[in-house]
């Protein structure tokens, strides 16, 4: 069997890159050009981003707007936005990528493999039979086939088609 290298050029600026003081999610919360930083969806007290270094296609993170770090600390209007925006966000996921299945998940603290613990956010990954999940366990490598913008792109018509099937009159936080 011929081995050959994966290329994943994307992913040397997160391992070797300066790690930013400033929170990614309150940094992205607060722009006006999604495009520019893959926010797929905002809500009221939530928003959905495509993860810049992600474990696979399509991952996507949820978070609220609001700086905390533990799930007791959300309000009930960030929980109740929350779920919703995770399930808009499977269905998008759905629609644009044919995913087998999801892991989704909430690192709470350090230990739990948080990489921002003061910044709480779902993960929404999609996942297929046979995909390459053991490349992080066994090479430490992710393998990620599309590049961000062209998935960020199908992403938001994807929620974009969704609202326009649901119609006038129906509302969501």
């Amino acid at each position: 069997m011929d081995k050959r290298p994966l290329w994943a050029p994307w992913r040397i600026e997160y391992v070797t890159g300066a790690k930013d003081e400033e929170c990614v999610f309150c940094t992205a919360a607060h722009q006006v050009d999604d495009a520019e930083w893959f926010i797929v969806e905002r809500g009221v007290t939530c928003f959905t981003m495509l993860n810049r270094f992600p474990y696979s296609s399509g991952h996507l993170m949820v978070s609220p707007y609001r700086h905390v770090g533990e799930l007791q600390a959300l309000d009930t209007a960030e929980l109740t936005e929350l779920m919703p925006m995770a399930q808009r966000a499977v269905d998008a996921l759905r629609a644009v990528m044919s995913p087998d299945g999801f892991n989704l998940g909430l690192n709470i603290g350090t230990a739990a493999g948080a990489g921002f613990k003061d910044h709480l956010h779902l993960h929404v990954v999609p996942r297929w039979n046979g995909d390459t999940n053991f490349m992080p366990v066994l090479a430490g490598t992710n393998v990620v086939p599309e590049a961000l913008g062209a998935t960020w792109r199908s992403l938001v018509a994807a929620v974009a088609a969704r609202e326009e099937q649901a119609g006038p009159g129906v509302t969501r936080p």
